[in-house]
């Protein structure tokens, strides 16, 4: 599943970097011809510079045209004038005709004016905008610039991630192939030792069968066996549930100073209240008073053995486990109004709603309810040590109906806090839906109820246990036979003591007694004791003597077995020289007479030289074998091959243990290494958890970029639309101004030249904001 995930994001990772390294390559494209569109506008805006300079010279030679046709009419009308005087009808129809080219003129020019005035402004717009916009088009790339380094980045981060998983992938892949051999041989080794733990368990269940019928057939005084190995038994599991109930009030101790510093204030953001500093000071010591309860109740369960009388009025510590109960219920008396005024705060808080409001009072209840049944189960535990205190504290009559109240109380105390869980289950599902509530509020609350859980189990066990062992407990007990009073531990301890006679004493009888000596036989013997123990030097130093007797004759036997060694070599080296004389004298048989006679006289001499060796080494033989021959080396002899082989035996058992030892440990040790593999696979999930968190963030604020360069988009269209009305209204009166005067008609082109410029700017700037969407 693990590694389908993994190459389904490998996948994802992949095709969006694809699309990333395809958008920037067009944003690259794109911006390259947007630059190179800007140039040639740059050219085209200095052409058409160039010709509005030559337009506005040419406009200045045409006013000093019209100046100088001014100056002409006004000498011409000086000349009507005076032509009017001499009464000139057509002169006089020539300064009509001069007058009205005078105010059609007057408004040309005025409409150049006004011409001029929206030019510049037109002007002074388009300068404006083109700066604003070469401001964008930097501002646009500084942003693709970034989001390209982004992109550059987050690709090396999947890339690093992709290749960190693979190793990852293949380091695991290796540890559970590891881990399934390892678990293989530990199931093989398992399997044999579970067929070693049946072989011996039905040994020892034929063992102790065996073991039953003998003591119920011979052994006397089997009236309090059962009894004492009960009480053991019961002391156990009691222990085993204590320690559960302390691990519980810890917890939930713990949880709730960690609430209390969350809220209703976080104390890490500003103080809490003086009253809740003092209820976490108080939690805070909880250890002090929860731990004592199980070290207490251990002593308790050590004292109690099967050498020991197991009552009411013998069992001292006892006491002890009811003085740690008593501080405990102290402790709780004393933070029970802290947490009432707690609980009250949390209500006051500003978003505390009325269910909240009734839970918290329902809590207070049973807070008040718990440290009531712990109150109750205090005194009655004082009253069962009060036994082994105080003789003849509690009667024997009295002593059940303790142990009848106990139960019922042990059975409210898990009523009471499953009460308490159910409403803090509630509270915190209430909470959960508030506006306000942090992650950190949310695990410490699901912390404290799962330590209410655990403690309504352990109380629900006790509660169990005492109520089915509660024939047990009220049973009369250990006491003699016949005996109504009950026991003290003065009592206790001599009876037990005579026990332990009477069974040395059975067990003497058991043992084969010596015969019996007459008594004129051990008037001797004592005499003879007596002058033994007067001559006890004498003794001594025959032990002396003889231990060093022992030790000559351990070196001389060392010796005469080192000596048969030698002869043993020396008669393998007598008859190699025999050999080689027998194959010279075979080798002279075929010479001379005289090198016969030496030769014959050579092997006669050889020969007698062996036989006296021989001789020799006889005697060292029949004395090596009268001396190992003797009946007190044999026996030494076999003891030492014996103690030599119970050695082996001892050795080999040893050895057994050490490996069944090792065995074990090595399964602990394989054990242990499963649940860190088990840890480090839980790690690895949640780094790729938020591997995915932060992949799908990313989506989120690509996602959230686009959306907003849309938006952006959508205004520069409906910018560019109401310009395009403006830009239909200044054709409109652009058309109307062409209906007029041809004079100024230069000057027309070249503004609407100058507007179809600027049209077509915003067109491109609209294309580039296009393709930066896209």
């Amino acid at each position: 599943m693990q590694q389908q995930t993994s190459e389904h994001y490998k996948r994802a990772l992949r095709a969006q970097n694809q699309v990333l390294k395809k958008a920037v390559v067009d944003e690259q494209a794109n911006s390259a011809s947007l630059k190179e569109q800007l140039k040639q506008k740059d050219q085209s805006l200095r052409k058409q510079e160039q010709e509005m300079d030559s337009l506005s010279f040419r406009n200045q030679q045409l006013a000093k045209r019209v100046e100088l046709l001014q100056e002409e009419l006004a000498a011409s009308e000086a000349k009507g004038r005076k032509g009017k005087s001499k009464g000139d009808s057509p002169s006089q129809h020539g300064l009509q005709t001069q007058s009205v080219f005078d105010e059609d003129l007057q408004k040309k020019i005025e409409e150049n004016e006004r011409l001029h005035i929206q030019f510049y402004e037109a002007d002074e717009q388009h300068r404006r905008q083109e700066a604003e916009l070469r401001t964008r088009l930097t501002e646009l790339e500084k942003d693709s610039e970034q989001h390209q380094a982004v992109v550059d980045g987050l690709t090396t981060k999947y890339m690093e991630t992709i290749e960190r998983l693979q190793s990852d992938k293949a380091r695991l892949e290796i540890k559970a192939q590891t881990l399934e051999r390892e678990a293989k041989d530990c199931r093989m080794r398992t399997e044999e030792c579970q067929q070693q733990l049946r072989r011996c368990q039905s040994e020892l269940n034929r063992q102790v069968k065996q073991s039953s019928s003998v003591i119920q057939e011979k052994v006397p005084f089997n009236d309090t066996s059962e009894y004492l190995l009960k009480a053991r038994d019961v002391a156990g599991q009691a222990l085993s549930f204590i320690q559960d109930l302390v691990a519980a009030l810890l917890n939930f101790h713990t949880y709730t100073e960690q609430r209390v510093h969350i809220y209703p204030l976080d104390s890490s953001i500003e103080p809490i209240s003086p009253l809740n500093q003092k209820f976490s000071q108080y939690l805070h010591e909880n250890a002090a008073y929860v731990r004592p309860l199980e070290d207490s109740f251990l002593q308790l369960h050590q004292s109690i053995t099967e050498d020991t009388v197991t009552v009411l009025e013998t069992v001292v510590k006892l006491k002890s486990f009811a003085d740690n109960f008593s501080s405990y219920t102290h402790f709780l008396q004393k933070i029970l109004p802290y947490q009432l005024k707690s609980l009250e705060e949390e209500c006051e808080a500003p978003l505390c709603t009325a269910a909240l409001t009734m839970k918290n009072h329902e809590l207070q209840g049973d807070m008040k309810r718990v440290t009531s049944v712990f109150e109750k189960l205090q005194n009655y535990i004082n009253l069962l040590a009060l036994p082994s205190v105080q003789q003849d504290a509690l009667p024997q009559s009295s002593t059940s109906a303790v142990f009848t109240q106990l139960a019922a109380f042990l059975h409210s105390l898990h009523d009471a806090i499953k009460e308490m869980s159910k409403h803090y289950n509630q509270k915190a599902a209430l909470e959960q839906e508030l506006p306000t509530v942090t992650q950190k509020l949310c695990t410490t609350t699901e912390c404290l109820v799962g330590s209410l859980s655990s403690l309504t189990s352990s109380t629900g066990k006790i509660a169990t246990f005492f109520s089915n062992n509660l024939d047990f407990f009220t049973s009369s007990g250990y006491c003699p036979k016949g005996c109504t009073v009950a026991l003290n531990p003065l009592q206790a301890e001599s009876m037990l003591a005579n026990k332990k006679k009477a069974a040395g004493y059975i067990h003497a009888l058991r043992k084969p007694r010596p015969q019996s000596v007459p008594y004129r036989d051990a008037l001797s013997n004592r005499r003879i004791l007596t002058s033994s123990t007067e001559s006890r030097e004498g003794l001594t130093q025959q032990v002396q003597q003889s231990q060093e007797k022992i030790a000559r004759l351990e070196q001389e036997k060392e010796h005469w077995l080192l000596e048969a060694q030698l002869g043993k070599v020396r008669l393998e080296k007598e008859n190699q020289r025999i050999a080689d004389l027998e194959a010279q004298l075979a080798a002279a048989l075929g010479g001379s007479p005289s090198s016969q006679t030496a030769a014959a006289s050579t092997l006669a001499q050889s020969h007698e030289e062996a036989e006296t060796e021989q001789k020799a080494a006889g005697k060292e033989t029949t004395l090596c074998t009268s001396l190992v021959g003797d009946e007190e080396s044999r026996e030494q002899l076999i003891k030492t091959h014996y103690m030599v082989r119970v050695g082996e035996l001892t050795t080999q058992l040893q050895i057994s243990d050490s490996k069944a030892v090792h065995f074990h440990s090595e399964c602990r040790a394989l054990a242990k290494r499963l649940a860190i593999a088990e840890k480090s696979r839980e790690t690895l999930s949640e780094e790729v958890k938020l591997a995915n968190q932060n992949i799908t963030r990313l989506q989120d604020e690509l996602a959230t970029t686009k959306r907003s360069y849309e938006d952006q988009l959508s205004m520069m269209s409906d910018h560019l639309c109401s310009m395009n009305e403006t830009l239909s209204k200044q054709r409109e009166e652009i058309d109307t101004l062409k209906l007029g005067s041809k004079v100024h008609t230069f000057v027309v082109s070249a503004f609407c030249s100058l507007l179809k410029f600027k049209l077509l700017s915003r067109i491109l700037l609209s294309t580039i904001f296009d393709s930066l969407s896209s």
